[in-house]
């Protein structure tokens, strides 16, 4: 673990320091069971308050890491960022610190808005699963959204479910949830991916929810047996639908 800190660390300090929020994920922060993933490219988000400065340093420091649309200038890349796909700009296939990444960019105000609507579900679902933390949030509305995204995702998958089922069902409702917005799940992507994800990180997403699924009156979690029981059957779907509004 403290390697993989190290590494984190010296991969964060390549890039201009001016997040509201950065996190890594996927295959080669967390197992996903079916291979080894030392060497697993390692995907990182970053979030910025306001992509065009963040760009033109990045572009300073990095800018052997942008394809050819560098050459358009930061205003363009920004452009491209906040008004096609997820709003968000990648560059992939990077080498840093003898490790190869991808990485995403998107700013605090789009990010919020993924969060507390889901327009496109793609940031928001990747939030729904466990994530590795790399720049605390500090932002109030930031916190208030994230949480905001994880209690909406539950209140969702909630209605997906029978009265009684186990704790790693609603982690596999959920992150079968979160892929609506990942289009690889419809072309090539392993159908099993899923389940090998949940399986091998019950402990994380557990971590992730736990506090939410204390809290709510609808339900009845047995920690030592891993299920849970919904009570009040006929007034669920009412009830979470108002809590899905609320959110």
């Amino acid at each position: 673990m403290a390697s993989s800190a190290k590494i984190f660390d010296s991969i964060m300090a390549r890039f201009p320091q001016r997040f509201s929020l950065a996190f890594a994920y996927g295959s080669s922060v967390f197992s996903q069971g079916n291979k080894s993933h030392q060497k697993n490219m390692i995907d990182f988000i970053f979030c910025v308050d306001d992509p065009l400065p963040w760009h033109q340093a990045n572009l300073q420091a990095n800018n052997k890491h942008y394809s050819m649309l560098k050459y358009a200038g930061p205003d363009f890349i920004k452009y491209v960022q906040e008004h096609f796909g997820a709003k968000m700009y990648f560059n992939s296939l990077v080498e840093v610190e003898n490790r190869l990444i991808k990485y995403g960019i998107i700013s605090t105000t789009h990010l919020i808005e993924d969060l507390l609507d889901w327009q496109t579900l793609y940031i928001s679902g990747r939030l729904h699963k466990p994530v590795k933390i790399l720049k605390k949030v500090e932002n109030t509305d930031v916190q208030q959204a994230l949480l905001t995204n994880l209690q909406s995702a539950l209140h969702a998958s909630l209605l997906c479910l029978p009265e009684n089922f186990t704790e790693e069902e609603l982690y596999l409702k959920i992150a079968d949830l979160s892929y609506a917005g990942d289009f690889r799940m419809y072309f090539g992507e392993d159908k099993r991916k899923v389940e090998n994800i949940v399986k091998n990180q019950v402990p994380h997403f557990r971590s992730l929810y736990a506090d939410q699924l204390k809290l709510m009156p609808q339900l009845h979690w047995n920690q030592t047996s891993s299920t849970i029981e919904l009570y009040y059957p006929k007034n669920r779907l009412a009830s979470f639908q108002r809590q899905l509004v609320m959110s």
